[in-house]
């Protein structure tokens, strides 16, 4: 039997998984992070913010610039990080960018009493997106409504079967503290998962769904975007799944330092590299994917060194 987890006994999660292994991640340095780079898994350290975030958002434009009406074409972009957004839009305005054959997909949004959280909701993914970024797009630019793809309660089916009818050129993401992308957290340990967490090929089935939200999860959005108030975090959310996810041509992770934390970027940059995959870890699961890259922030990075504060 698995150990239990030491944040919450009720889950799976990172703390289950062999001490030795845990041990390894912790003792490597930013240069051997760069080292774990192989054949479909490249990582990219900047030494600057501004260059981080620039990064970020020409992978907008990257995806942007390759649709055509013959062959629509977007990025699945997050919440977390969110400072490049209002750089694709100066971007795409300075650049006179026409996307009326461009498309976005949200990643997820909050569950409230059953239903998507709507604009009105402070800590709506969708509120976030507009504002930060497609509100601020010229109108003779703009995506078309109608290619704009957010998850909710009522169209789960139709978002997925959206990345089979449109290109996904890269599905963009950040890390949370219970090594998630989108909402893909680690599993309850209950039913069928009471002993051994989901195998590989069972959480890869997963679409688009609603989802029970890890302790860590609520704590983390509470941390970055609340001030604190877990409170106000919802307990359930609408995600895209691994099986959206492994449709896009390249998944690419963004690590600017303050969603995860030293020894869990190492972790997920350490078992993708080695192909390691364990559904306690679910960013694992990018290691049998056939493209992806990691980007870090050098100065995010930190170390996993003891020091008392």
């Amino acid at each position: 039997m698995r150990a239990l987890s030491k944040i919450a006994e009720d889950w799976w999660d990172y703390t289950t998984l062999d001490h030795d292994l845990l041990d390894t991640v912790a003792s490597l340095s930013i240069e051997d992070l760069a080292g774990l780079e192989r054949p479909g898994f490249s990582v990219a350290i900047y030494d600057t913010l501004e260059e981080f975030y620039l990064a970020e958002a020409l992978e907008y434009i990257e995806a942007w610039k390759q649709a055509t009406s013959a062959r629509p074409a977007g990025i699945c972009g997050p919440i977390g990080p969110t400072e490049h957004l209002p750089l694709v839009a100066r971007l795409v305005n300075e650049m006179n960018l026409d996307l009326s054959n461009a498309h976005f997909w949200g990643m997820d949004e909050w569950c409230i009493n059953g239903k998507a959280a709507t604009t009105d909701f402070p800590l709506s993914f969708e509120l976030a997106d507009r504002g930060l970024c497609f509100g601020r797009i010229r109108k003779d630019l703009a995506i078309p409504e109608q290619n704009l793809h957010f998850p909710r309660h009522d169209n789960l089916a139709d978002y997925t079967a959206s990345f089979d009818e449109f290109r996904c050129v890269i599905m963009q993401g950040g890390q949370g503290e219970t090594k998630h992308w989108a909402f893909n957290d680690p599993l309850k340990r209950e039913g069928a998962y009471k002993d051994l967490p989901p195998s590989p090929e069972d959480f890869l089935k997963l679409g688009a769904r609603k989802v029970d939200l890890h302790p860590l999860t609520l704590a983390q959005n509470a941390r970055t975007s609340g001030g604190g108030r877990v409170h106000m975090v919802p307990n359930q959310a609408y995600t895209v799944g691994p099986l959206e996810t492994f449709k896009a041509e390249c998944v690419s992770i963004w690590h600017p330092g303050h969603h995860d934390n030293p020894f869990g970027m190492r972790l997920t940059a350490y078992m993708i590299s080695h192909r390691i995959v364990d559904t306690t870890v679910p960013m694992s699961l990018l290691g049998l994917h056939e493209n992806v890259r990691f980007s870090f922030y050098r100065s995010g990075l930190g170390s996993c060194d003891i020091e008392m504060h």
